[in-house]
This record gives structure tokens, sequence and C-alpha cells, in this order.
């Protein structure tokens, strides 16, 4: 185990500067980097801190991390059955995550969800069909390949108005489905 890198992936998967750290444990910002390139070790004592202040005892600080997974199949999928269309969630608890996707089946003559007003952006790629971005009354076409990007700052929806299905994989940040 190479303990400095350890060090550093903790404190910013804690979103923890440096000099944060350092006031958390009372080390020097200094040796806390030259602990975490590896030009300096630390006694048992100094890792017991480090560890705490990263919200580890010195027995998880030392524990393998389980790989976290970054490829998923339709097995890992959640799919959620909805009158006038389905919600594929591809990325299990994306909740978790800064952005949320969605693999969304709209049938014809069906809209998606209201999106209400929120701080965040979307992003959707229409898979297959035709739809319509309907946002703040005006509606616009989007074709099978088309992309639509949009600020979350207004009321929002997709309506499929043809006698086909129609997809589109659409996402979130932050997540709001």
């Amino acid at each position: 185990m190479n303990i400095g890198q350890r060090i550093k992936r903790l404190r910013v998967k804690n979103n923890m500067t440096l000099d944060e750290l350092a006031s958390r444990t009372e080390l020097s910002k200094g040796f806390l980097s030259q602990l975490e390139r590896d030009l300096t070790s630390p006694s048992i004592v100094t890792l017991g801190d480090i560890a705490s202040a990263l919200g580890l005892s010195l027995a998880q600080f030392f524990q393998d991390d389980p790989s976290e997974k970054v490829v998923f199949n339709q097995n890992d999928f959640f799919t959620d059955e909805r009158e006038g269309m389905t919600l594929h969630w591809i990325v299990p608890n994306a909740k978790k995550n800064a952005m949320e996707p969605l693999l969304i089946d709209i049938l014809p003559h069906s809209v998606s969800f209201d999106v209400s007003p929120h701080n965040g952006e979307e992003f959707g790629y229409v898979v297959n069909g035709k739809l319509r971005l309907v946002l703040d009354g005006k509606e616009t076409v989007l074709k099978k390949g088309q992309t639509f990007y949009l600020k979350g700052t207004h009321a929002h929806y997709l309506k499929n108005d043809t006698d086909k299905p129609a997809a589109v994989l659409w996402v979130s940040t932050p997540p709001i489905f």
C-alpha cells in the first residue's frame, strides 16, 4: 500500500484541502504534502490522527477499497414503468453522483414528466423517434440523433405526438429524477 497516495485520495474524496487537513491534525501543510508525495513517513500516532481527521479508524485506513464500479450493463439498470413512458436508470444509485443519466422510452401520443425549474443543467440525446421539447410553452422538434442542452431555470417536458415510440438519453446535473 502506498500510504501517501492513500492519504491524498481520501483527502480529495472528502473534499478537503491540505490546509484543512493540516488544521484538523495540527500538522503542517508542508509535512502533509511530503507525506502525500511519499517523501517522508508518518509515525503510527500521526497516521492515526490523519485517519481520524479523514473520518476513519486506523484499521479502516488500511482496508482495501472495493473498486468503484464504472461500467454498467442492463442487469444493473432499474426500470420504472409509468403512464406513457418507461424510465431506465442506467447508472445505479446515481443520486449520489453529480449527474443522473436516464434512458426514457416515450410511447406514441404521450409525454414525459414535467421538470420543474431547478438550479441545474440538462442534456438530452434522441436515441430514436421524434419528440418535441416543450420549454415555456414553446415547442422544438427533436429527431433521432439530435441533442438538447438547457439550463433548468424553466419548466419543461418532452412530448411524443407521433404514432411511433421514441427514446431519449436524458442527463441531469444535479440529479432531479
